[in-house]
């Protein structure tokens, strides 16, 4: 925390952040050891405390634990309506929805190029009727809500918005995150529709109007996940993650934005792979890093703007089809990462996905991991319960090292523009590059045994017995969504909708016009996803990539 009464000791921690204050109750061993909110040095650094290396808050868990936020999305929306419920009355205590491919790239479920991908990965969005139906029977106002949404964000969000307001709860009562992140979409994750600079044009509009309307909601997610699951390392990671974050903060501080005024809202979504150590201390340089550059180059004063806080999912690729069962451990290890690196929300894998969406059992299982974790391990009786050990702080500023060099590059690039570097290191494929040499040398290890993977290249014996039940998403389940689509085509007042996306038309070719209105308006006609990114798309373009050489 940078104050003008800076804590030097734990006393002055304590009586500054009234840590013990925070903390109701006696927190002690199953043995009865009474154990301190923190421990340390007493002249070390504290949590809650700059550049927030041990945590952004001073009692961490103590106070209030992690949002146990499961990710879930399938079929059609009353389908995944009825997965959120069960979610929320297993203990759940936030939603985080997955939409279908369709939906990702801002496609229709009728258009010829969903056929048999609708509902499979997530849950089909076509209209503002679908997303009624996703959410209904949920207080939004209580719940918090992410969405997994990056190319089509703005649009999707303008529906979410539609909805909860004919609910009659007002935008500024929405808590939630919107993924947004674009960026990692062109170095990873490539579900892209429009080019860079036209996509960030809507990534600036939704900072800006969540800025004036929204203060409980997270108008972008800055997304190392995916860029790990393409087979980056864990300092590429935690680099390229940041480096993004560094360039929507400019992008934003560009449109005249005041940085105290937007960065509170922006928050990070990282991978917890199983490398144990490795994650720890990923996530203790991520908040010193986004710390100092905010403070000191960005010169952002809110403590707020400087505290980085990340949700964490664990790793979907170190899942395995032989031996699902063991994914259950597997997700355990990443998850206690998550938590021992202090993220504010978490998702646990279910142990089936690495052959098909999870079922309600196997989701359940996930969900339980969480909760032992929680309540069982006593872990989050402490704020950074590893912090200070010497391995873990080796490796926090190895990863930090790592990442400043990535930074300095990327700042040369973009001739001192985080923004500029980012983009031309899109355009010129030297993040594609990076992370395909690394998923490469990752494999190249499995595949010579250098790198263990239990059930894949060794201890296989039990292979032949792994048998779980799937979900299976049936073709009804399309024909289902695409009815509904036609039905709402027919009933929509066809006048208003061409009147709605005229104006979304105009707007889009005016780069000053924050087009968050006008995407509201054409949502609440009914027109559909798929109409209204091609209206943009006839002004924006449509981005193609060059292949990686």
């Amino acid at each position: 925390m940078v104050t003008s009464k800076e804590p030097s000791n734990r006393e002055q921690w304590e009586e500054a952040f009234g840590a013990s204050k925070l903390t109701p109750g006696t927190h002690a061993t199953m043995s009865g050891i009474p154990l301190e909110a923190v421990y340390g040095p007493d002249s070390g650094e504290f949590p809650g405390q700059y550049p927030y290396t041990r945590g952004p808050y001073a009692s961490m868990y103590r106070s209030k634990l992690w949002t146990m936020r499961m990710f879930a999305g399938f079929g059609t929306a009353e389908d995944t309506n009825w997965r959120f419920k069960e979610i929320i009355n297993s203990g759940g205590t936030g939603l985080s929805t997955a939409f279908d491919m369709p939906t990702l790239l801002g496609l229709d479920s009728d258009h010829e190029m969903s056929i048999g991908e609708v509902g499979r990965c997530g849950v089909a969005i076509d209209t503002l009727a679908d997303m009624t139906d996703l959410y209904a029977g949920i207080d939004l106002g209580q719940i918090t809500t992410s969405m997994t949404i990056n190319s089509p964000a703005a649009v999707i969000f303008a529906m979410f918005i539609a909805q909860a307001e004919q609910a009659g709860i007002p935008r500024a009562q929405l808590g939630g995150t919107l993924q947004n992140d674009i960026l990692k979409e062109y170095q990873a994750q490539k579900e892209y529709v429009f080019p860079p600079r036209q996509s960030m044009r809507l990534v600036r509009d939704t900072i800006d109007f969540t800025a004036a309307e929204m203060p409980r909601w997270h108008s972008i997610s800055i997304s190392g996940y995916h860029i790990r699951e393409a087979g980056s390392t864990a300092a590429e990671e935690l680099a390229f993650t940041l480096a993004n974050g560094f360039a929507y903060v400019e992008l934003a501080m560009q449109a005249g934005l005041d940085v105290d005024a937007f960065a509170p809202r922006l928050s990070f979504f990282f991978n917890a792979h199983i490398d144990f150590f490795e994650e720890i201390a990923k996530y203790r340089a991520a908040r010193r890093i986004w710390a100092r550059w905010m403070k000191e180059r960005y010169g952002a004063e809110s403590e707020r703007s400087m505290q980085l806080r990340f949700h964490t999912q664990t790793a979907g690729v170190s899942l395995t089809a032989q031996q699902p069962e063991v994914n259950i451990v597997r997700t355990a290890i990443e998850a206690l990462a998550g938590v021992l690196g202090g993220s504010q929300s978490l998702h646990t894998n279910s142990m089936d996905e690495a052959m098909a969406l999870p079922t309600e059992k196997a989701a359940r299982i996930a969900l339980r991991t969480q909760q032992v974790i929680a309540h069982e391990t006593n872990v989050a009786s402490v704020a950074d319960p590893l912090g200070g050990s010497y391995f873990v702080e080796e490796l926090t500023d190895e990863m930090e090292r790592q990442a400043e060099e990535l930074f300095e590059y990327l700042d040369v690039l973009g001739n001192g523009s985080m923004l500029e570097g980012a983009i031309q290191g899109i355009e010129e494929n030297w993040f594609q590059g990076r992370i395909a040499d690394s998923a490469y040398e990752l494999e190249r290890r499995f595949n010579s045994g250098d790198h263990i993977r239990v059930g894949v290249n060794a201890f296989r014996e039990g292979n032949d017995d792994a048998q779980i039940d799937l979900l299976r998403i049936s073709n009804e389940d399309e024909k289902k969504q695409r009815k509904r689509l036609g039905q709402v085509r027919q009933d929509r007042d066809q006048a208003t909708v061409d009147a709605s996306l005229e104006r979304v038309r105009t707007d889009a070719a005016d780069p000053e016009i924050n087009l968050m209105p006008a995407l509201i308006d054409a949502v609440k006609s009914y027109a559909t996803l798929g109409e209204v990114m091609g209206t943009m798309e006839a002004e924006f373009g449509r981005h193609v990539e060059v292949p990686v050489i």
